[in-house]
């Protein structure tokens, strides 16, 4: 949906818009209450579990060289969806999440997962297919950017506790925030994802249905780390290494 300047003042007094604010607030607050507890209880994270690989044959270089490999591979895809398309990419979350995998690795986890799963799950088949079609830039950056974390999974030594959903639902908010200040503030009259309008009567269940959607994607990823320390522990006992 595209707002005329006319619609302003009407858009957001609408109730959904309370509606959703509250679904936006509520989980920032309750991630930033649960932050400190659970970061609290976690085992503290050492230096050397972001550099050492959990393969003890494989010499911290090689993962530095894949990280750089990556790097530069995300930074050129991304400016080349800058220079083709403007600054306007950044509207999208997949810029952030992609953006954020270049800095690198908090939260990118949970939102790398829900990116995906929204766009291949959501967007293509249901919006974007007959009106856009698929772009290779656009599919390169939904598919690459799970496997650069994937293959870092694969070698990394990095715990994954839970605490770290809190980052992830603050820049999932950030994001939807930053959209309503850019709209509010009349800087764009289109919505980058169609479940973010705030018209329909039917937006506060977008909204919620988007929200509990980062517990499985979170989750999802949780699972593939804990996979990789149960099974690679058993079928390579003496050349993995688990982060204590």
């Amino acid at each position: 949906m595209s707002l005329s300047p006319a619609d302003g003042a009407a858009y957001w007094l609408r109730w959904q818009v309370l509606v959703c604010g509250a679904l936006i607030a509520l989980p920032t607050v309750a991630a930033a209450a649960l932050l400190p507890r659970l970061r609290s209880s976690a085992p503290p994270l050492r230096a050397a579990d972001l550099w050492v690989p959990c393969w003890a044959r494989l010499h911290p270089g090689w993962l530095l060289a894949y990280r750089a490999v990556a790097l530069a591979a995300a930074v050129a895809l991304l400016a080349r969806l800058v220079v083709a398309r403007g600054i306007t990419v950044f509207y999208f979350y997949t810029q952030w999440t992609f953006l954020l995998v270049t800095i690198y690795f908090a939260t990118s986890a949970g939102a790398t997962m829900l990116t995906d799963v929204t766009y291949w799950g959501l967007l293509v088949p249901f919006f974007y297919r007959d009106k856009f079609g698929l772009a290779l830039f656009t599919d390169g950056m939904h598919s690459l950017n799970a496997v650069f974390l994937l293959i870092d999974t694969l070698l990394n030594n990095m715990p994954f506790p839970w605490y770290r959903m809190s980052f992830f639902v603050f820049w999932s908010c950030a994001y939807v925030t930053f959209q309503w200040v850019l709209h509010a503030c009349g800087g764009v009259s289109w919505w980058p994802y169609p479940f973010l309008d705030l018209s329909s009567s039917g937006a506060p269940l977008w909204y919620l249905g988007m929200a509990i959607a980062h517990v499985p994607c979170f989750f999802l990823y949780w699972l593939i780390v804990k996979a990789k320390h149960t099974y690679f522990q058993r079928m390579f006992p003496h050349a993995y290494v688990r982060a204590t």
